[in-house]
């Protein structure tokens, strides 16, 4: 996934969080419905939570230093983390909080009634055009996997959180709608209270879901199965190069892999001939996967009893 995807699509979102949470607010200033306050405080929160990807992005651009020798690419995940934390205790625990305030006290809304229908409306248009922006830029690098994978095995996380960002807003833009909607028509507060709640469960679930992928990259992932199989390829391509005896991969940032491999060469080969050759091997992984772009190959002699991978090895080979 390129940055510039990514960030239109954080730039598209963040405009419209900004001129959707003012309405909000507007909208609960003036009738004091706890679900308006809720999809305010859900806007602020979102409109922080792309200010902070944007801040990683950038900041994750910085050149390698001594202290840091391979760079700065998962700065992107730490911020990304950040985000799933805000959006779990600022939106989710706070719409909580609220909903279950407006349901002890039942206040109807007496004021001004048309004003959260109208916000409602407007903000479900506006975050229907961020969260269409979001999925036109991630159908650029999707391809045939589903939205479900997409979000899973991104490496860049930009776009699968502006993806699970919008469509909480869009589900709680509805919800709020239907408790704002019957408290109107029943005029009993505790239907806005119940839309607030259900706000927040959403928000904390989407928060959840979001730590959990980040966690994994935060962690370290390596290749995925497509590329390892490229990386294998382009590794036993050459002449110099036997077979594999074990080889590692690790994503240092969304477009940054390290790859670390054994490989057997042949004995009868002088220095100057596996150095050559390591190199030709070193252009074939490049031209085959491009973001491999930290490559450590070791040569060594094969032997079929103590070579055997491990389990560990089987599973990282395999991953």
């Amino acid at each position: 996934m390129s940055a510039g995807g990514g960030n239109k699509a954080i730039i598209a979102a963040l405009g419209a969080n900004l001129g959707i949470a003012l309405t909000k607010f507007l909208a609960w200033l003036l009738t004091g419905s706890s679900s308006m306050l809720a999809e305010a405080i859900h806007s602020v929160a979102d409109s922080g939570n792309q200010a902070l990807l944007l801040l990683g992005g950038n900041r994750s651009k910085r050149k390698a230093t001594p202290e840091h020798p391979f760079g700065y690419g998962r700065e992107r995940y730490i911020y990304a983390f950040i985000v799933s934390i805000v959006l779990f205790s600022v939106g989710g625990l706070f719409a909580i909080y609220e909903g279950y305030h407006k349901v002890q006290h039942r206040e109807g809304i007496h004021e001004w009634q048309w004003v959260p229908v109208v916000v409602l409306g407007i903000a479900i248009c506006l975050e229907g055009y961020s969260f269409r922006t979001a999925i036109k830029e991630s159908n650029h690098t999707r391809g045939k996997q589903s939205w479900v994978n997409f979000v899973r095995r991104a490496k860049a996380p930009e776009l699968p959180v502006v993806l699970l960002e919008d469509a909480g807003a869009l589900v709680g833009l509805v919800l709020a709608m239907f408790g704002v909607v019957l408290t109107l028509i029943t005029g009993n507060g505790v239907w806005d209270g119940i839309g607030t709640l259900a706000i927040g469960a959403l928000l904390v679930m989407i928060a959840i879901i979001l730590a959990i992928e980040t966690k994994s990259l935060l962690l370290g992932e390596g290749a995925n199965p497509e590329d390892v199989v490229k990386l294998e390829k382009a590794i036993t391509a050459g002449p110099g190069v036997e077979r594999i005896i074990h080889m590692k991969t690790l994503y240092l940032g969304p477009e940054e892999l390290l790859v670390a491999a054994k490989i057997a060469v042949p004995r009868t080969e002088s220095a100057e001939e596996v150095a050559r050759h390591i190199n030709e091997t070193e252009v074939r992984i490049r031209e085959a996967l491009p973001i491999a772009r930290v490559i450590y190959l070791e040569p060594d002699i094969y032997h079929p009893q103590k070579d055997q991978p491990t389990a560990s090895q089987d599973a990282v080979t395999a991953h």
